[in-house]
């Protein structure tokens, strides 16, 4: 049994894959191929917004995201206590200062009504993560950051594919990101990420920071990075975008599955009913998670802790970030989340096994 599953997948891609990357291969056109552009092409279609820019991975397209919208070292930004490390690592990393609130304790999506106690006059965005593949409430964020007349970033790492009142995740927003790392629904065979709008200026800022801030070869226009999506985890992605929309059908169908099963002994994830998931975690919240853990994992269960310590008890950023009001459910949420295999290739049987194990070491 495998947490995630991508020699599966693999298998049933092999033949087109394999010819995307040795077209590639023999065009020697190994960054900023063709395939770039129809990459960008078709996933903006598949967002419905003009603008999509690949870049090298998920982290650099938040950074590019913060360098696009004009953020300066002093600045501070509003996101999720209780996520990836990414947005508050990017954000330090340029001297932002990431300011921290609490999050939904159904959805562990960044919290609205916690946003305007975090607002001063150093905030310049909001930045919401979709975690575990459901969009955050971003009718009430973007409702907020109208009011104080600041531009929103989706993190949408985890999200592509999900639905927010009927509009696709990374259209909803003044920017949105994303991540195409290997374990992501939908990922490449290496690093890869990209950049969201529907905005004109920013998608060329984007487009210029990407490529070291060049308007045109050696004229750089404005601070940039080395930030291009090889051309090989282009040809890759646009193999798996052909059965993309299946592969959430079948997450959603597994999700469904372990819902019927737990719904009566865990807490299980919530997705709001104008919200669709992709799943690309099925984390539920146990006591005695450590127990449980062991437990599965002697039975040859694959888990994982999808986060283990909120944002603001990391080591390293306890000085760097700043905690707005009480950060009970992202502190609650550290100690009590545990993620089961979720892939689209997950059997019946070992859906079967995994919750008849939880259930029996939880009594």
């Amino acid at each position: 049994m495998k947490f995630i599953d991508l020699d599966t997948q693999y298998q049933l891609i092999k033949h087109n894959v394999n010819n995307r990357i040795q077209a590639v291969l023999e065009s020697g056109q190994f960054v900023m191929g063709h395939e770039i552009t129809e990459l960008e092409q078709r996933l903006a279609k598949w967002v419905g917004v003009k603008h999509c820019i690949a870049v090298a991975n998920g982290s650099d397209a938040l950074l590019i995201a913060m360098l696009a919208i004009d953020l300066q070292p002093g600045d501070e930004i509003i996101t999720s206590a209780f996520s990836f490390i990414a947005v508050a690592e990017m954000a330090v990393l340029y001297g932002i200062k990431p300011v921290l609130v609490d999050v939904d304790p159904e959805t562990y999506n960044l919290k609205p009504s916690a946003i305007t106690a975090a607002i001063t006059p150093k905030t310049k965005a909001i930045i919401p993560v979709s975690l575990y593949g459901q969009c955050a409430d971003f009718d009430e964020i973007n409702h907020i950051a109208k009011q104080y007349q600041l531009p929103v970033i989706e993190d949408a790492a985890q999200s592509i594919g999900a639905t927010y009142k009927g509009k696709q995740s990374a259209s909803l927003t003044t920017i949105a990101t994303t991540s195409f790392f290997p374990s992501k629904p939908l990922g490449c065979y290496g690093d890869g990420g990209a950049c969201f709008t529907q905005d004109d200026k920013l998608a060329l800022k984007m487009q210029q920071i990407r490529n070291h801030g060049q308007a045109e070869r050696y004229q750089h226009v404005r601070l940039g990075m080395n930030s291009r999506l090889d051309t090989i985890q282009a040809a890759v992605l646009l193999t798996k975008l052909e059965i993309f929309a299946e592969e959430i059908k079948k997450r959603q169908q597994i999700a469904a599955n372990y819902n019927s099963k737990l719904k009566h002994h865990v807490k299980i994830p919530i997705v709001k009913d104008y919200n669709t998931s992709v799943y690309a975690q099925y984390t539920i919240q146990v006591e005695q998670r450590s127990k449980i853990y062991e437990a599965l994992n002697t039975l040859k269960i694959p888990t994982a802790i999808h986060y283990p310590v909120a944002i603001h008890k990391q080591p390293y950023f306890r000085t760097l970030v700043r905690a707005v009001g009480e950060i009970t459910y992202a502190e609650r949420l550290a100690e009590k989340v545990l993620s089961l295999p979720m892939h689209p290739y997950l059997e019946e049987a070992d859906i079967e096994k995994i919750c008849t194990a939880l259930i029996r070491n939880l009594q």
